[in-house]
This record gives C-alpha cells, structure tokens and sequence, in this order.
C-alpha cells in the first residue's frame, strides 16, 4: 500500500509491485493473503486441493500394484511364510492388467494350449485314419505286378518325406509377459515348498508361455515333475534350463544326475518287458513242450548280430 500527500489529502493507491500476484490467483475464491516482502498465503483448504491434484497428475504405472505385491511376497517367502507369500503372489497375478489389447491370463492360456493340443490330436488321427483307408485301398486294387509293388513302395516312401513338422502352440503375447511370467513362477516355488507338485507344474507352465527363456521355471519344473516321478519330463526341462544357462554348475550337475536316474529307469523298463516277453513266450512254447531256455542267443562282438541256438 503506498501513502501519498498532496494538498493536504491523503490518497492510498495498490501497488502489486513485490507481490506473487500469480500465486494470488490460484487460489480462486479462497482466501489469499498478502505478506510484507512480497510472499503469499494461501488458504488450508486451497493448498489441500493443491496437493490433491498433484498426486492425480502423478500418472502410476498399471503394474504398480503388482509390484507391490509380489515384493511383499517376496518377503513373507525369505522368512519362511510360504502361505502368506503363496497369496501374496496369487493377489500380485490377479492385479496384473488382462484383456483385449493387453493378453489373456494364465489360465486362460492354458485352456487355449490345452484346445490347440485336443485339435491337433484329433487332425493327426483322421489323418492317420484316411492313410490307413488309403493303403488298404491300395492292396485291394493291387495286382500282382512287381511294378506295382514298386510304384506303392515309392509313394509311401514320398509320403513319408513330406510329412510335415508337428505344430506347436504358440501363445498370444501379453503386454506384460516377462513381469506375470516372474509373478507365476514365483508362486510355483512356494507351492513346491507347500508340496502341491502338480499345481507348481501348472504355474510353471504359465510361466513359459509368457517367457520361453525364463530359465527358473524350468528349473521349478524339472523339480516338481521329478517329484511326481516323471524323470524323462524333468531331465528335458533340465537340459533346457542348462542350454539357457551354461555358466550354471549347479545344473549341470542336476541335469548328470537326472541323466543316471533317467538311464536306471529305462534299463529297468527294459527287463520288465522282456521279462514280460519271455512268460508270454514260455506260455506258446510250454504247448510243445519247450521254453526259452532251450534256446541260446550269442551276440557276435564283431557284427552287433545274433546267432540263436537250441538246446534239447
């Protein structure tokens, strides 16, 4: 405020000089106050509005919540609280942005895998039906020419060249793959800590449809299938995780031991079958009065083949 006299009257004038006059406005229909120096007040309620609206300009990130739960999970799971994580990670995989624009969930995908590999059956079979009809139809019209002969054994031969590669499943693309990759696998692991093995193949599995090359799925895989004794699908997911990560010692040695198990179990298969084989024969033979053990086979060193003698 500036005082003047002249003529003996006083007249007082505004000057905004010094003064936030900007700041003054934003207050709107609050009350501003002018202070001496040129500062300005603004109202409690204004600069609660203010704050307000700062936070709302502060754009967050979809996959902060997410985040934010799995940290939290992540701590539960270090302590040892694998139920508290398990839910944690669970809340972190439902947060997680879905749809149209952004990628199916987990489950989801799974269910679109599962009617891709039930369509692709079912197309193998007609067409492995259509072939058979096709050759029976061959050898009903069949002569006896040997050029015939030749002419069908040329035709299966082609057919077999050309037959294409097995199609596999290829997942749509989630805007948020790596992250709800992480989210599943993570899950996994406590409910392997949990024992539920099949559920922990099933998260694993999510996992790598939306990351191929997430190499501790494979590895929470390969534990949970040698858990539920499928040693030749752990040994695969093994060797798959090594492949991704060679510098690793402590799966190279996971997928030898893996290896020696998967061997054991195929030497064992073996003899259970001919075990098997040699009661079914022993069964034909005991009608003449014979057994397998009238019978001697020696493998010639040289050749790999087998001479069969018979003992009376």
């Amino acid at each position: 405020i500036v005082s003047s006299f002249g003529c003996g009257a006083k007249t007082n004038q505004f000057d905004s000089e010094g003064f936030d006059l900007g700041a003054a406005s934003e207050g709107g229909d609050d009350e501003a106050i002018f202070e001496i120096g040129g500062g300005v007040t603004i109202s409690e309620n204004q600069q609660q509005q203010q704050q307000q609206t700062e936070k709302e300009s502060i754009s967050s990130h979809p996959m902060d919540e997410s985040e934010r739960l799995k940290a939290i999970g992540n701590d539960h799971f270090k302590h040892g609280n694998h139920l508290d994580a398990y839910d944690y990670y669970t809340d972190a995989i439902e947060a997680c942005p879905s749809g149209e624009g952004i990628g199916p969930t987990g489950e989801e995908m799974l269910k679109l895998r599962d009617e891709f590999d039930e369509a692709n059956r079912e197309k193998m079979m007609e067409k492995q039906r259509k072939e058979m009809e096709e050759r029976r139809s061959r050898n009903n019209n069949n002569s006896n020419d040997d050029n015939d002969s030749k002419k069908q054994e040329k035709e299966e031969g082609e057919d077999s060249e050309q037959q294409p590669a097995i199609p596999t499943f290829s997942p749509p693309r989630h805007l948020y793959g790596p992250k709800l990759a992480v989210y599943h696998a993570n899950r996994a692991a406590t409910l392997l800590h949990l024992g539920r093995n099949g559920e922990a193949i099933e998260d694993c599995d999510i996992s790598l449809l939306l990351n191929p090359t997430y190499v501790k799925a494979y590895l929470r895989r390969s534990t949970a299938n040698e858990r539920t004794d499928n040693t030749e699908e752990a040994l695969q997911d093994a060797k798959r995780a090594f492949e991704l990560d060679p510098s690793n010692n402590a799966t190279r040695k996971n997928v030898a031991r893996l290896q020696k198990i998967e061997n054991e179990r195929m030497e064992k298969l073996k003899e259970e079958t001919m075990g098997k084989l040699k009661d079914l024969g022993n069964s034909l033979l005991g009608n003449f009065g014979l057994s397998l053990d009238n019978f001697n086979a020696v493998q010639d060193p040289n050749t790999g083949g087998y001479s069969v003698s018979f003992n009376q």
